[in-house]
């Protein structure tokens, strides 16, 4: 009987720490992508700024200007109960490191009472358009068309209305494998 009483308390503590490893994920993830999602909107405004200047236009898929806002991640993971670490990986990434606050807690398995999980979470901004410059590059009243994904769109240096969204002009994603990034 006590056997049993202590496999049943052994599993107890591997499901307190799977779950505290858990909660270190999210906000790892949630941290990240609240970050890239922040540069993927101003990246957007930039376009849209700029849809006139289409020799401004690549910059701005490419990530150029884009602001760091690694302090939104940094108050996510706070938010999801974690403190973290972030990177602005430019052009257009995040790393997050982010260690749970509460610890695992006290468990038959000794020293577990003061280990925190920690996790890691790379979220990337992807441009999602393609155009080509007129052969003059210079601005005018024909903007090159925009094609976001399977999606065509005829921009009008006037007229800032039916443009793209930001989910349009960019994805924000986590990158597969944190465990691999350079």
């Amino acid at each position: 009987m006590a056997g049993l009483l202590f496999l049943a308390l052994a599993y107890l503590a591997v499901g307190q720490a799977a779950v505290n490893r858990s909660s270190a994920q999210t906000a790892a993830d949630a941290a990240a992508l609240a970050a890239a999602q922040k540069t993927r909107d101003q990246l957007a405004g930039m376009w849209v700024a700029d849809v006139g200047d289409p020799t401004k236009w690549q910059d701005i898929f490419d990530g150029v200007g884009g602001v760091d806002f690694c302090s939104r991640a940094v108050q996510l993971a706070s938010d999801n109960g974690a403190t973290a670490g972030c990177q602005f990986r430019r052009p257009r990434s995040y790393k997050v490191d982010a260690t749970t606050i509460k610890p695992v807690g006290d468990s038959v398995v000794p020293g577990t009472e003061n280990q925190h999980a920690t996790a890691h979470a790379i979220a990337v901004i992807e441009p999602l358009c393609k155009f080509k410059l007129p052969a003059d590059g210079a601005k005018g009243a024909d903007l090159p068309q925009l094609t976001c994904r399977d999606k065509v769109w005829h921009p009008k240096p006037d007229d800032t209305t039916g443009l793209p969204k930001p989910q349009d002009l960019f994805d924000v994603h986590l990158a597969d494998s944190p465990a691999n990034d350079q």
